[in-house]
């Protein structure tokens, strides 16, 4: 009768993160303005975002109220893309390197 060989199992090394996660962040903020109605400013998110009116009215009621607030954090091209766009739209948005 033949002897069955058993090799050694091999382990497989699982990646948890992404590149994303080693590079700083960078947080999106809009600023409140005197100018801008809620009701555009929460379109503004819907269109920039993909955002449902929900989460969008969410944002606009902290900025309306706080003075501002994170929309995102992402990487730094993004986040100048996102600023870019918010800004076409008239609404006061500026980008920084989260600490």
């Amino acid at each position: 009768m033949a002897e069955t060989e058993m090799l050694p199992a091999i382990e497989r090394e699982e990646k948890t993160g992404s590149k994303d996660d080693l590079e700083p962040g960078w947080l999106v903020i809009c600023w409140n303005d005197p100018v801008n109605l809620m009701t555009y400013v929460t379109h503004v998110f819907q269109a920039v975002f993909g955002w449902n009116r929900q989460k969008a009215e969410v944002h606009m009621l902290q900025v309306h109220r706080q003075g501002k607030s994170v929309l995102a954090r992402t990487t730094m091209e993004k986040a100048e893309h996102f600023v870019h766009e918010l800004q076409k739209y008239t609404l006061h948005a500026t980008m920084e390197r989260e600490s």
